[in-house]
């Protein structure tokens, strides 16, 4: 087994994730089998019940495992499904050795950091890359060098290198390079004092990926080598990109590729970028526009959406039309005229997943607006119940008409509890999980998006629409075009409109750069049609 284990240094948020995607791609276009682990220091199992403020999207994995975001990047650059052993974190591995001490594994011997911790560490990482048949693993350490939390992982990973011996692991340091100063001076001190913690620990890097608002000249390269005792082509010069998938090929310039299957005693293939560099060459071409709406209630956080947000990337890749995001706080649209009055005006409304109370009105109130307009509209988990809320208020004229996790009291329960959620105590782990199957009605829109009747998505909900309405649904012109296979509402449609659908599912989370999303396809698809077709001079409908 080879490993690349992909530490960061100074300040988190530096992109150990992309960098760590970016070298899975470099080796997966050399054909070189390849594997990736997030190693989260929390001492939380899952990232299922963390607020999406503190820690950005939940995503989530074909076998229901509520995981870090940087595991939507893995699938994304690599183009395969993980599972839940591909992010370790704290919790897990402290469960699991608790778990075998109450079992009298150890045999009456003290449990201890070390060897115990870090031994279930490396035991997982084996696992995990024997599992996926990989012949390379790499390893992100999530937050920063010298951080408490991450202190037994590095530990663990510095044996493992001892362990699998001289040429089958290589330590990849993600760092800051600042400028600073009126003359624009790049500042290498953090780096050397990151590194210097790195060594401390007993880790030497062998590669060094310095992040910056501008690449680095020659001398400071030369410098970061000198004090960091890396050879000066181990020095990777990583600048703001205009899109993150550009770093693979910026890393392959840079001789990254190389380097790596030398020094891991790996075949240096021709790589292979064919596809990778056709959808970066449409993904530059901007021909059109499309401004998007989207109306969440996490919205100051951008990372809280970031699928969805790669998803219209990946759109772009595809028809090469320039897609704007438009950010709307739900919470803040009704008392916002001119929100309201810039709402009115987007191509195309994206109305996404969320929990809790705060800005379901807002978020009926766009529902609204795209069904009136009309504007091309995708409601997703959230957004799909809000959208039948929103119907059966005003189309039906039920005017008290909620979900229950709103308002548990109201006379007209759309949404309610899943019938199997109502004796759950716990949060973690006890949501509708994961990849499940969906039906999809023939002849429907959504199956014509699809080119098929039956679908995987991934889903998470506990609540779900109430069957009770779905005949005045009918009635009125929603449809239900889509079902699981023992009949839950997975898709409404209105197929009147240029395009509205709500999916109880997330579609998000399966969009990849050579392979978007048909639902977001079709939906930027239906607003560039719209933009061609001028619309009917008319006064704008009220919003109630």
């Amino acid at each position: 087994m080879k490993v690349i284990a992909v530490s960061g240094g100074v300040i988190s948020g530096l992109g150990k994730g992309i960098t760590t995607s970016s070298l899975g791609r470099l080796l997966k276009a050399r054909g070189i089998p390849v594997t990736i682990i997030k190693i989260d220091p929390y001492l939380n199992v899952d990232a299922g019940t963390m607020n999406p403020y503190q820690h950005g999207e939940v995503f989530v994995l074909d076998d229901g495992t509520e995981a870090d975001l940087d595991l939507g990047n893995y699938e994304r650059f690599l183009g395969q499904s993980l599972v839940g052993t591909h992010n370790l974190t704290t919790g897990k591995i402290y469960r699991s050795v608790i778990e075998k001490e109450r079992r009298g594994d150890f045999l009456g011997n003290t449990v201890q950091i070390i060897p115990h911790v870090t031994g279930e560490i490396k035991r997982a990482i084996r696992e995990v890359a024997q599992a996926a048949g990989a012949e390379v693993a790499l390893v992100e350490v999530g937050g920063t060098v010298g951080d408490i939390e991450s202190m037994p992982f590095l530990e663990a990973l510095r044996e493992l290198s001892y362990e699998l011996g001289e040429g089958h692991m290589a330590f990849v340091h993600t760092t800051l390079v600042p400028v600073v100063g009126p003359v624009g001076e790049a500042k290498t001190k953090p780096t050397q004092h990151s590194v210097r913690e790195l060594r401390a620990i007993g880790i030497r890097p062998t590669m060094i990926v310095a992040r910056g608002p501008a690449p680095l000249s020659p001398d400071i390269k030369a410098k970061i080598s000198l004090f960091c005792d890396v050879p000066p082509e181990a020095v990777i010069s990583v600048p703001d990109q205009p899109t993150i998938y550009e770093v693979p090929l910026l890393l392959e310039a840079q001789g990254v590729g190389q380097h790596l299957t030398k020094l891991l005693g790996l075949p240096d293939r021709v790589p292979d970028y064919t596809a990778w560099k056709e959808f970066l060459a449409t993904y530059r071409k901007g021909e059109g526009h499309v401004e998007v709406a989207v109306v969440g209630k996490y919205t100051e956080l951008r990372d809280a959406y970031l699928s969805h947000i790669e998803a219209f990337h990946h759109v772009q890749g595809r028809l090469g039309a320039t897609i704007h995001l438009q950010w709307y706080d739900a919470d803040d649209l009704p008392r916002n005229p001119g929100a309201l009055a810039r709402l009115r005006r987007s191509d195309a409304i994206l109305v996404p997943g969320g929990f809790g109370s705060r800005g379901v009105e807002g978020k009926a109130i766009a529902i609204q607006i795209a069904r009136d307009q009309p504007i091309p509209f995708l409601g997703v988990c959230y957004g799909f119940q809000m959208a039948a809320v929103e119907f059966a208020r005003h189309a039906l004229n039920l005017a008290q008409a909620n979900t229950t996790e709103v308002d548990p009291h109201t006379p007209d329960p759309v949404v309610c509890l899943l019938e199997e959620q109502k004796g759950v105590a716990g949060l973690g782990g006890t949501m509708r999980l994961g990849a499940q199957r969906v039906l999809l009605t023939p002849g429907s829109r959504i199956s014509e998006v699809y080119g098929r009747t039956e679908i995987w998505e991934r889903h998470r909900h506990r609540y779900e629409i109430n069957p009770a309405y779905l005949d005045r649904f009918r009635e009125h012109g929603l449809q239900v075009s889509g079902r699981s296979p023992d009949g839950r509402v997975e898709v409404l449609e209105l197929p009147d409109h240029p395009f509205f659908l709500g999916v109880q599912f997330h579609p998000e989370f399966l969009s990849r750069p050579e392979a978007p999303h048909p639902l977001y396809l079709e939906l930027v698809r239906s607003a560039l049609a719209r933009k061609e077709v001028p619309a009917a001079v008319a006064s704008p409908p009220a919003v109630t």
